[in-house]
C-alpha cells in the first residue's frame, strides 16, 4: 500500500492570471485553499452564458485522488455503494460512500482512466478515510490535486467550441465518457461530464499547459459566446439541475456533531446509486436494515408558486397548520430558464410523495421591510431543466 498528500496552503490555480485579467467586481473566496471567484463580471450574465452559448468554470481545487494498483477495482468497490465493476476503462461514474451507519460522507465522479487506474474527485478531502480504508489492499493512493488543472466547458456551444480547437470525434463520445487527446505535447483529458445539467465537458491537463489551454479554448470559442464564470452561476445551474452539493443538501457525515443531521442515500433520492447485489460495500447492513424498515427523511424537488426565492425556509403539510413543520429547503433559486420558482429540500417521511403538495413558509425583504407568505409547492420528480441536447450524440452544432 502506498500513500501519498501533498501540503496544503492559500494557492492560486494555474488559471489564476487569466481570470483576474477578466475580473470587474473582486468577488472571491477561498476553495480548499486555492482562491476561487464568485463572479467576474455579473452572476446573472454569467448563467446565460452556461444556458445560451458556453460558459467555463476553473474547476482545478476539487480534490483529487489517483488510485491504482492490482486492488484497485476492490478497494473501489468496497468504499462506495455502487458496482464499480460495471464501470469500464474510459467511462465516469457518479457515486456515494458511506460510514458503517450508512450515513453520506460524501459524493463525487470515478473516473476509470486505464485498466486499474482510476480517479475520485470530491469537494471534500477524505486522505486519511481513504488511507484507514487502504489497509489490506494492494493499491496507491495519491492525492493529485495540485497536478492536474480542471476547466468545466458547459453549455449548447461547448461541441462547436471544442470541435473549434480540432478535437477530431468527440462528437461520438457519450455521457459519463472520456477521451484523450494530444494538446501541444501534453496530454488532454476530455470528459462529458458537468454540474450544469446541460450539454457541457471537463478538461483536465497538465499545470504546464493551462493557460495555453484556456488561450486556445477562449479563442475557439470568441465567436460562440465563449464566457469565463464563477460560483454563483454555477450554483443557479446547478438547482436547476437537480444536483445535490455537500454543506447545502446534506452535511458530510465525518462533519457533524448532532445525530439525526446526516442522510443516508436512500433519503436524498440515491437509492439507484446502492447496489445489494455486492456483497460488501461499507454501510452495507445499516442501509439493508433501513431499507427493510423505512427511511425517516425524503429529499424532495420543489415547483414553488411566487417567485420570491425559498432560501432556508419551512416546509408544511398544510398552509394553516404551521405550528410543526415537516421538512426545510436547502437550495433554492428563481430559475430565468425555467421561469420558475424551485427548491431543493427535505422532509419527513411519509410527507413528499410524487405529485402531492406542500407549503412553503417564505420570508423576504424589500428596502428594509420583511414580508412572509405561504406559498404552494408541487412535489416533482424529474429535473427543472433538462434540455434534449445533453444526451444527444453526436451533439447538433450551435
Amino acid at each position: 500500500m502506498t500513500i501519498q498528500e501533498v501540503p496544503q496552503g492559500r494557492l492560486r490555480t494555474p488559471f489564476y492570471s487569466r481570470m483576474s485579467e477578466l475580473d470587474t467586481v473582486n468577488s472571491w473566496h477561498e476553495w480548499k485553499g486555492y482562491t476561487t471567484p464568485d463572479e467576474l463580471y455579473c452572476a446573472e450574465t454569467e448563467y446565460f452564458a452556461i444556458r445560451n452559448a458556453t460558459g467555463v468554470f476553473d474547476l482545478t481545487p476539487m480534490t483529487k485522488y489517483r488510485i491504482s494498483g492490482p486492488d484497485s477495482l476492490e478497494y473501489i468497490n468496497r468504499l462506495v455503494t455502487r458496482d464499480m465493476a460495471k464501470i469500464k476503462p474510459g467511462r465516469v461514474a457518479y457515486a456515494v460512500w458511506c460510514d458503517d451507519r450508512g450515513q453520506v460522507i460524501d459524493d463525487g465522479t470515478i473516473f476509470h482512466l486505464r485498466e486499474g487506474e482510476y480517479r475520485l474527485c470530491s469537494q471534500e478531502r477524505h486522505f486519511d478515510w481513504l488511507m484507514a480504508s487502504a489497509i489490506g489492499f494492494d493499491v496507491s493512493v495519491v492525492e493529485e490535486t495540485a497536478e492536474v488543472a480542471g476547466l468545466a466547458v458547459q453549455g449548447p456551444t461547448s461541441y462547436s467550441v471544442l470541435s473549434n480547437m480540432g478535437l477530431d470525434g468527440l462528437g461520438e463520445l457519450k455521457v459519463f465518457g472520456l477521451m484523450h487527446f494530444d494538446f501541444q505535447g501534453a496530454e488532454l483529458m476530455v470528459s462529458r461530464t458537468g454540474f450544469t445539467g446541460d450539454l457541457g465537458y471537463e478538461l483536465w491537463i497538465e499545470p504546464a499547459k493551462a493557460e495555453q489551454l484556456w488561450d486556445a479554448l477562449f479563442e475557439a470559442g470568441k465567436l460562440h459566446g465563449i464566457r469565463a464564470i464563477g460560483v454563483h452561476a454555477l450554483e443557479m445551474a446547478r438547482v436547476e439541475a437537480g444536483y445535490l452539493a455537500a454543506y447545502e443538501d446534506f452535511l458530510p457525515a465525518k462533519a457533524t456533531l448532532r445525530t439525526g443531521r446526516t442522510r443516508s442515500p436512500l433519503e436524498l433520492g440515491l437509492d439507484w446509486l446502492v447496489d445489494f447485489k455486492k456483497p460488501v460495500f461499507n454501510g452495507r447492513r445499516a442501509l439493508a436494515e433501513e431499507q427493510r424498515r423505512g427511511s425517516t427523511w425524503r429529499l424532495v424537488k420543489l415547483d414553488i408558486d411566487g417567485n420570491k426565492t425559498a432560501h432556508h425556509s419551512y416546509i408544511y403539510a398544510k398552509p394553516k397548520n404551521n405550528k410543526r413543520e415537516i421538512g426545510f429547503v436547502t437550495s433554492a433559486v428563481w430559475s430565468p430558464i425555467c421561469k420558475q420558482n424551485v427548491a431543493i429540500g427535505t422532509v419527513r417521511m411519509p410527507h413528499g410523495e410524487i405529485g402531492s403538495n406542500v407549503w412553503v413558509e417564505i420570508y423576504y425583504q424589500r428596502e428594509m421591510h420583511w414580508s412572509k407568505a405561504m406559498a404552494k409547492a408541487s412535489v416533482v420528480d424529474k429535473p427543472f431543466w433538462f434540455p434534449p441536447r445533453r444526451s444527444a450524440t453526436p451533439p447538433g452544432p450551435y
